[in-house]
């Protein structure tokens, strides 16, 4: 493929007028189009479906190198039977080029060239007519800094084919019917990818032979299974360090980058692809990391990025599609909720210890996420509520008037949490 002056994506046999996205950006093909052309170093993802008006959609993640001293040409081919792209080997896509007039005639006259807002001109008359996404360039980038090759093969269980479907599903997330088992499920509605989660697990906090008050605290405090997960996980990569190269940039494997990174693939793959396992796996991973708190301190530059990560995402809830959940007041309890026991765990931090020394960036963060679910939601996340008080009714007698609606929130009265000693091991 040395013929091809930049990184490209080759797509053979491509039907026209269906549904194509590449990262941010979605548009329909034309019966021109064979691929996208000026590919940046990166990771991406692209994703099909036969119909814009199909829930089903298939992608699949390919890794442009920074350093690489020819371009590189990722090729795929249209499998009708399959409805999707599959590898395509290189001999088969020379003879389709071959057969469209050669190199430059594909590279000049059948490829768009890549960038992430249909505003931006193309010299390509022929480039698929595209309803943006994203209008901010660098935005992709900035959603994928964490994302490694480790990650992927884990996450997509391969280490060539990092394919996945809206259809793909963790073990922990697939439906069991009672009386079938899951080789019956499987014939009755098909075969479903296994994706690799990351085993979160909200109901075992603590350490296994943990007993009485140490599990009530690992209830509480989920720290413990914040840092298993991330020395498990990172151990599994080898010698747990891995180089990324990123244009001129390089870099290390840090603290928690393994839950970021799965954080990052989920939340696209809800973005793209409406995968369901993948929200319930991103709701866990915050349900984790924002109910931790003797970690905050000694891992504050984690929970910094954690923090600002989330923000970017809650950014693009909008472009999920029927949104990421109900965000009105009532519909997004779930994160409301988190996050407000996380500001209160940020005060106690500072109340035990009595300086803010080292969680400075965490609380700066917390602020940025804080003022923007405020701005957009409207929400409330201090515990500063009106929770009784006279009320002048319309006839002008005052009476006294208390609610206990947002005991739930604040764990207050009847939801306040009690250490219960067991006396069974």
């Amino acid at each position: 493929m040395s013929d091809v002056p930049t990184s490209t994506l080759i797509l053979l046999n491509l039907p026209p007028s269906i549904l194509c996205g590449i990262n941010l950006l979605t548009f329909n093909t034309t019966p021109t189009f064979l691929g996208i052309k000026n590919l940046p170093a990166g990771f991406h993802f692209l994703f099909t479906s036969p119909s814009a008006s199909l829930s089903l959609r298939d992608g699949f993640w390919f890794h442009i190198p920074a350093t690489s001293t020819s371009p590189t040409t990722v090729l795929r081919k249209w499998s009708p039977e399959d409805e999707r792209l599959i590898p395509c080997p290189e001999s088969e896509g020379q003879a389709f080029v071959k057969g469209k007039g050669g190199w430059k005639e594909v590279y000049e006259k059948h490829l768009t060239p890549y960038r992430q807002s249909a505003g931006v001109a193309s010299n390509n008359n022929d480039a698929p007519a595209a309803n943006p996404q994203d209008d901010r360039e660098g935005a992709w980038e900035s959603i994928t800094s964490r994302i490694t090759p480790t990650i992927l093969s884990r996450f997509t269980k391969s280490d060539e084919d990092w394919t996945i479907s809206s259809a793909s599903s963790g073990l922990q997330d697939r439906d069991e019917i009672p009386g079938l088992s899951r080789e019956e499920v499987r014939d009755v509605i098909g075969e479903e990818k296994e994706l690799g989660m990351l085993g979160i697990d909200l109901k075992r906090t603590w350490r296994e032979g943990a007993v009485g008050r140490e599990r009530t605290e690992g209830a509480r405090d989920r720290s413990w299974l914040l840092t298993d997960l991330c020395e498990r996980h990172r151990s599994r990569g080898g010698a747990g360090v891995e180089v990324v190269k990123r244009g001129e940039e390089s870099r290390e494997e840090r603290w928690g980058d393994v839950i970021l990174g799965q954080m990052e693939i989920c939340f696209l793959m809800v973005l793209t692809l409406a995968n369901y396992s993948c929200l319930e796996e991103w709701k866990r991973i915050l349900a984790l990391v924002l109910t931790c708190e003797k970690s905050v301190r000694s891992e504050s530059e984690f929970f910094a990025r954690f923090l600002r990560l989330l923000k970017q995402q809650l950014e693009r809830t909008d472009d999920v599609e029927g949104g990421l959940f109900d965000m009105s007041d009532d519909g997004g309890s779930f994160l409301k909720a988190l996050l407000k026991g996380f500001k209160r765990r940020l005060g106690q931090i500072v109340e035990s210890t009595g300086e803010e020394d080292g969680i400075e960036d965490v609380k700066e963060e917390f602020e940025e996420v804080e003022n923007w679910v405020k701005d957009h939601y409207r929400w409330e996340l201090g515990d500063e509520f009106v929770r009784s008080g006279m009320l002048e009714l319309e006839d002008g007698e005052m009476v006294m008037m208390e609610t206990k609606e947002l005991e739930g929130e604040d764990e207050s009265g009847e939801y306040a949490p009690v250490v219960v000693d067991s006396w069974w091991v």
